[in-house]
């Protein structure tokens, strides 16, 4: 691959939306009747809290993807607000970055690097000396709303759809989920688990706001065509108590209508000021042991599509203090860390779920 050119784009490209047949926009389970980037309905059953709603904006999780023998690719973006986080980079919150290659054999090419004080930006992705046929994968920013998007291909170049994929991972959860603080979207820890395990995944991490509400349940139980839902919203919760009080009533609602579709529980990584107080591991593993005897009483009452996994070693050994940012959000590192200790609990859920199919 040549070096991305990130001084704009030019008139040589032709411009395509992604709602065109070709392209695959993946992400927003709304789309359709909401015509917007938003990661839950604009018209939910229930009214959804206030800060949730507003987060639901964020495009976390948000995917276009294309097959194309373009030499070069670019973006023009209309973001819904600047970047302004302190603590995570521009090209995080609001870029896109792109990976090209086919499943589960995708490589990073380029993040879209911008003025920062704006919210309009054109970039060129990638570029290559030849024409190549291959699958072009685009995800969305992570920390900001996106109003409009569009791929420039060369004038010349054609377009197909990408190689197929079928069902959908859904993560309920954090920040940590939504990506706080990946330095670029597909590093997110359910980015890189939709590149490995060759999946689309439907981020609806809620930074500070993934709190188990039985409203955002009723939301997210109207997704269809799921292989799976990943609870993981533990960290915004206040104490143990409050896990072991709303996680049944989240699985209740899940279960009336997806009564066999699997569900895996996921309790929080460890944060590095364990590593200096004991009071603070102990909290979190009494947490970790709320959402374990949760998941046992359902399982022994006949529910056996329903796991735990301790999120404790997600991000590794004695050194896990040196995979967060401030403590608590994760850098690359630790999403990789994290996605590492996911993948093989996931991959074996799918693998047994293909094999009870008829």
């Amino acid at each position: 691959m040549a070096e991305n050119d990130q001084s704009g784009v030019d008139a040589a490209f032709c411009w395509y939306e992604p709602n065109e047949s070709a392209l695959e926009l993946s992400g927003f389970c709304w789309l359709e009747q909401d015509r917007i980037y938003r990661r839950m309905p604009l018209s939910p059953p229930q009214p959804l809290p206030q800060a949730v709603d507003g987060l639901a904006n964020h495009t976390a999780g948000g995917q276009i993807r294309l097959r194309s023998n373009s030499r070069r690719l670019g973006v023009q973006v209309e973001l819904a607000g600047p970047a302004n986080m302190r603590h995570m980079p521009a090209t995080g919150q609001c870029g896109f970055d792109m990976y090209v290659g086919p499943l589960g054999a995708e490589r990073f090419v380029g993040v879209s690097m911008f003025d920062h004080t704006q919210t309009t930006y054109e970039v060129q992705l990638f570029s290559q000396p030849e024409s190549e046929w291959q699958d072009l994968t685009l995800n969305f920013p992570l920390y900001q709303g996106v109003v409009k998007v569009s791929i420039g291909l060369d004038r010349d170049a054609e377009l197909e759809a990408p190689t197929p994929r079928t069902g959908r991972i859904v993560f309920y959860g954090s920040s940590i989920t939504q990506g706080g603080c990946a330095s670029r979207p597909g590093m997110a820890y359910p980015a890189i688990l939709s590149r490995r395990l060759q999946i689309p995944c439907v981020n609806l991490g809620f930074s500070g706001n993934g709190k188990g509400e039985p409203e955002v349940a009723e939301s997210i139980a109207l997704i269809n065509d799921c292989a799976l839902f990943v609870l993981d919203y533990d960290p915004n919760c206040p104490d143990a108590g409050h896990l072991a009080r709303t996680l049944p009533v989240f699985i209740d609602i899940l279960r009336r209508r997806h009564p066999k579709t699997e569900i895996l529980v996921v309790s929080r990584p460890p944060s590095a000021g364990e590593a200096r107080s004991a009071a603070t591991a102990e909290g979190r593993q009494k947490r970790a042991d709320a959402q374990r005897q949760v998941v046992a009483r359902y399982r022994k009452n006949g529910d056996t599509a329903l796991q735990f996994l301790n999120g404790g070693t997600l991000l590794g050994g004695d050194d896990f203090h040196e995979c967060t940012v401030d403590g608590t959000h994760p850098t690359d590192l630790g999403f990789l860390r994290m996605a590492d200790g996911l993948e093989p609990v996931i991959r074996k859920i799918l693998r047994q779920n293909a094999k009870s199919r008829p």
